[in-house]
């Protein structure tokens, strides 16, 4: 495909500008004024219209095809809620910042007022901030917070605990707060090793961060006793909300000992996601990190309004200039209305029900590391293929040219050739099967014909790249 300038025909035209009405001696000084013309693209309009829906249907989305990433929830977003967030197009909550403006955006601020008070009853917090613009910012949030905490109370801590199957996030939000890392790895049974967790455990822990259900799909029976070993020592729990689609409605982290959480509205809670944004992380504490939280907050006067809390002592202040990512929350708070406390429920329960169908669909092609019943996503492993010189970035590009994205690969690190799927709870029973029945071809092609999976992609605009080279050497302007 041409690149926008190379279309270009001298003397086209897609749109006729009126005439300037800035006076020719605008008080622009002379050295930032163009000598000559900017050099446009000259397309017509339908030029211009063809190039960009072509571009358009080279897009993999949600909205066309499977997407089965791992440990990201790309579940299918209702048009539904891009409606509600439409309503609220009018209004802007910064309005309330203005002298008297909180009483022209009370429906704004409500909104995003109650949508705190569903995140602390759906997640078993106390209170919540919605500044947080990703599922990362949150992250760094809820690190920040723990921080204030030890030192608001005179405590010097030194270490942050992980599992050595966390997202890549967990520590590096942690040693961005100054904090040491201290990884602990999982046991045979697919959790993070209990006894190693024990040893690892001392006084100057500030916090062990864990995703439960785990990377590898699977929910930490232990969890309350590893929150009160944590708690022992003085240190507090860290719920990476990436994984609650998982529990959400059955489990709330709060519950089982976790005193901060970020929650990924792009991921469980129906809002657009993938393409570097928009993103939504709110961050849930227990009580006694309150204080510490993003100000100013919403919070409702004796007369029922909402209004603008004063800044008070201890916050770690703002963590965006706004209340956060507006259009995603609106969003969020249309799809949590919208299902209710059972509607989440058997989102949950889908969701699940999904990833075990497959994993037990597919454990006769694929090894399975850790055979058990899982959460919301199922880790295989491409360790057989491989004994055919097949490996899981050959089956990804296999998929492509099926038409479907290919699942996480290599992720989790601890799993040799890992294959992560998560089909979410919007999937059908015959979009799963017809993904399984390619995964099952790709299986057997390893074994028939090693080589055909080494080639593919071949139906798509660009072939197999030099993965390390391209992300070392990006061509952002590449025509093919």
């Amino acid at each position: 495909m041409q690149l926008i300038y190379e279309q270009s025909v001298s003397g086209r035209r897609g749109v006729k500008l009126p005439a300037s009405d800035v006076p020719s001696a605008a008080c622009l000084p002379k050295n930032l004024l163009r000598s000559e013309a900017a050099g446009l693209p000259e397309l017509s309009e339908l030029d211009l219209v063809r190039h960009f829906t072509r571009l358009s249907r080279r897009n993999f989305s949600v909205d066309t095809n499977f997407y089965p990433l791992g440990s990201c929830s790309m579940k299918y977003n209702a048009k539904v809620l891009e409606n509600s967030a439409a309503l609220f197009a009018p209004f802007h909550p910064m309005t309330a910042l203005l002298p008297g403006g909180e009483e022209y955006c009370q429906g704004t601020l409500g909104m995003l007022y109650d949508l705190g008070q569903l995140l602390t009853d759906i997640t078993g917090m106390d209170e919540v901030t919605t500044q947080p613009l990703a599922g990362a910012h949150g992250e760094m949030t809820g690190i920040l917070l723990i921080s204030a905490y030890h030192r608001a109370r005179g405590k010097k801590k030194k270490y942050v605990v992980v599992p050595d199957s966390s997202h890549g996030t967990n520590p590096a939000s942690a040693a961005i707060a100054g904090y040491e890392i201290i990884t602990v790895p999982t046991a045979p049974y697919g959790d993070m090793d209990l006894d190693l967790f024990r040893q690892a455990m001392n006084d100057e822990v500030a916090a062990v961060m864990m995703t439960c259900p785990n990377t590898l799909g699977l929910f930490n029976p232990h969890i309350k006793e590893i929150s009160d070993i944590a708690h022992s020592h003085d240190a507090l729990m860290y719920y990476d909300g990436a994984n609650l689609n998982a529990i959400m409605g059955k489990v709330k982290p709060g519950d089982v000992g976790f005193d901060v959480i970020h929650v990924n509205l792009h991921k469980t809670f129906g809002t657009p996601h993938g393409g570097g944004g928009p993103g939504s992380g709110p961050v849930g504490v227990k009580k006694a990190l309150a204080p510490f939280l993003p100000q100013p907050r919403i919070v409702m006067d004796d007369e029922g309004k909402f209004v603008m809390e004063s800044v008070k002592s201890g916050t770690i202040g703002r963590t965006a200039n706004f209340f956060g990512n507006f259009g995603v929350m609106a969003k969020a708070y249309a799809y949590i209305i919208m299902l209710g406390r059972e509607g989440l429920i058997n989102v949950s329960e889908q969701a699940v029900l999904n990833a075990n169908y497959i994993k037990e669909r597919l454990r006769d092609y694929y090894e399975l590391p850790y055979d058990k019943t899982c959460m919301h996503e199922c880790v295989f492993s491409a360790s057989r293929q491989l004994e055919h010189g097949v490996h899981a970035i050959d089956i990804s590009k296999f998929l492509i040219d099926r038409g479907y994205h290919p699942p996480t690969v290599y992720f989790p690190m601890i799993v040799k050739e890992a294959i992560m799927i998560e089909p979410t709870e919007t999937e059908s029973k015959a979009t799963m099967d017809a993904f399984i029945e390619v995964m099952i071809e790709a299986a057997k092609t390893a074994e028939s014909n090693p080589q055909a999976l080494h080639e593919a992609p071949l139906t798509m605009p660009v072939g197999r790249l030099d993965e390390t080279k391209a992300a070392r050497e990006q061509n952002v302007c590449c025509a093919g």
